[in-house]
């Protein structure tokens, strides 16, 4: 069945523009001027926003549901749901540092969610247990370990989607990561203490991306440049970031947007339980996490995620940094997909790209989402 999208504003590379765009089973075929077009269905837009769907990198959980604590099928549908209700239409279940058999279960379920159409899975973010201590955030420094042969394998061994892994460079080798790369997985550095020196040779090895910029990372300062300098001086790299204000202070933003092309930044959640819910609070490996003025920290006040979702992200960006919109939904569909490899199909609105889509208000609340053209109600 075909579907026209008329009488909207549609965010395609040029820009905003009263297009039509005709969707014919998963793919978008047409995207057009005038409305004249021959349909199974139209839906009028009513002048509202059609938004290319938005991808994000890292999401621990939501809709009560944490992947840690259950990484099943069943939890990466319902994550996936509580998602998509803010405009999110591709995702990679995010799984922090714990014990390689619990990875295991993770990619596993994964595959099985791939294979099984659950809406929206792109694969998955292993974000540790390869990580610095000193930079360990909330994560259990007790599942900490070496990047050996063992876990290579493990790391490898998903069969379906992309696989990001997170890790410190500082704690492998450049060869393991060129490994890594060589097998296709996508390198990110987070959670590091590293020098410049050593991301400069970890980014010539293969780490493409940074994981939250400026959160749990090396700072730039005056003589020792860290991780932060390292990202913002590399013009090629994808660095995420966490803009629910809180994270990182909207100067910095600022300044980091100024650094660097705004095409590598992506926004990103690190979404937890909370995110479409009304209970806020959830365990975290043990740990009671509360939200806080609309952030997730332990009883020490740590950071634990956020309670953000990619829209108010979207918002948020055009608030607080002053960006344009297009800027912004970019940051949270166009970009991603480069980074995970999948922008000919995904993070776009195009012929013979994927029908997802979000329609939105002029205000910028999610009025429904499209995930490879099947219709969802936020």
């Amino acid at each position: 069945m075909t579907t026209a999208f008329v009488n909207g504003q549609v965010l395609t590379a040029r820009g905003f523009e009263a297009a039509t765009v005709v969707v014919d089973g998963e793919r978008i075929t047409a995207v057009q001027s005038g409305d004249a077009v021959a349909s199974d269905q139209r839906i009028d837009l009513e002048g509202r926003y059609l938004l290319p769907g938005f991808i994000d990198t890292q999401v621990n959980g939501g809709g009560g549901m944490l992947f840690n604590a259950t990484p099943t099928v069943e939890a990466i549908a319902t994550i996936g749901a509580a998602h998509r209700r803010f405009g999110t239409t591709g995702f990679l279940p995010t799984l922090i540092s714990d014990d390689l058999a619990t990875v295991e279960r993770a990619i596993g379920a994964v595959d099985a969610a791939i294979e099984q159409g659950v809406p929206g899975v792109l694969g998955i973010h292993i974000e540790g247990p390869f990580l610095a201590e000193s930079r360990k955030g909330v994560h259990d420094a007790s599942k900490f370990r070496t990047l050996d042969e063992a876990a290579f394998r493990l790391l490898t061994s998903a069969r379906r989607g992309r696989t990001l892994v997170t890790l410190a460079p500082e704690t492998t080798t450049d060869e393991m990561i060129g490994r890594l790369r060589a097998a296709g997985v996508t390198v990110a550095a987070g959670h590091t203490n590293a020098t410049y020196e050593r991301l400069r040779s970890a980014l010539n090895a293969g780490v493409t991306g940074f994981t939250h910029l400026f959160n749990a990372m090396s700072p730039l300062t005056s003589r020792a440049p860290g991780a932060v300098g390292a990202a913002l001086d590399d013009p090629e790299s994808w660095c995420g970031v966490i803009v629910d204000g809180r994270h990182i202070h909207p100067a910095t933003l600022g300044i980091a947007f100024r650094a660097k092309p705004l095409n590598r930044f992506m926004l990103v959640t690190d979404a937890m339980p909370s995110v479409g819910m009304t209970q806020k609070s959830f365990t975290l490996q043990g740990r009671a996490i509360h939200v806080v003025d609309g952030v997730c920290v332990d009883e020490d006040g740590t950071l634990a995620g956020s309670d953000l979702d990619l829209m108010s992200a979207v918002r948020n960006a055009v608030a607080l940094t002053g960006l344009d919109l297009q800027t912004a939904v970019e940051m949270a569909s166009v970009n991603p997909a480069a980074f995970l490899g999948v922008q000919d199909a995904r993070g776009r609105i195009a012929i013979g790209a994927a029908a997802d889509l979000v329609v939105a208000d002029q205000d910028l609340t999610v009025v429904e989402t499209w995930i490879a053209g099947r219709r969802y109600v936020a």
